[in-house]
């Protein structure tokens, strides 16, 4: 199986800079074998991708697309503290956070979007634990953030 990075450049997809910390936090923190990766915004050049809430104004298409750009923010973040993804062991677990209309459900849906790269860069080493959690608001009133932990060898 390819090397994540080959992957990435197989989908087309190239990696950002990591996203600047939006309050007082570092993006990566390394533990022993763990990566705790913060909370990722779907940033594009220094800029929402998107704004607003999943199921009032934001289709769950447009979330999950933007949870892909999120995941991709925090494969930078977590290669920014690596070096090579190619010592990624496993992601262990994402956590997602979608701002939702109090009537919406489908936030696991919605983080699809964010598993589904993962699982495409990393193969069987991407198969990861997860929660989506839909919340009132989120910063700069993005719909989807995104936050991961994988061990490192």
């Amino acid at each position: 199986m390819a090397a994540p990075e080959e992957r990435l450049a197989e989908l087309g997809l190239a990696l950002p800079e990591v996203v600047a910390p939006l309050a007082s936090y570092t993006p990566a923190v390394r533990t022993g074998d763990h990566v705790y990766i913060s909370g990722q915004v779907p940033m594009v050049d220094g800029a929402p991708a998107g704004t607003g809430k999943v199921g009032a104004g934001v289709t769950p298409e447009r979330a999950a697309e933007l949870a892909r750009i999120c995941a991709l923010n925090a494969i930078a973040a977590l290669k920014s503290e690596v070096g090579e993804l190619a010592s990624v062991r496993r992601i262990v677990k994402i956590t997602g956070f979608v701002a939702s209309d109090p009537s919406f459900t489908g936030q696991p849906k919605v983080l699809n979007g964010a598993s589904d790269l993962i699982g495409e860069v990393f193969g069987e080493a991407g198969v990861h634990a997860r929660s989506a959690v839909g919340v009132a608001a989120l910063p700069l009133d993005v719909p989807v953030e995104v936050e991961m932990i994988a061990e490192v060898g």
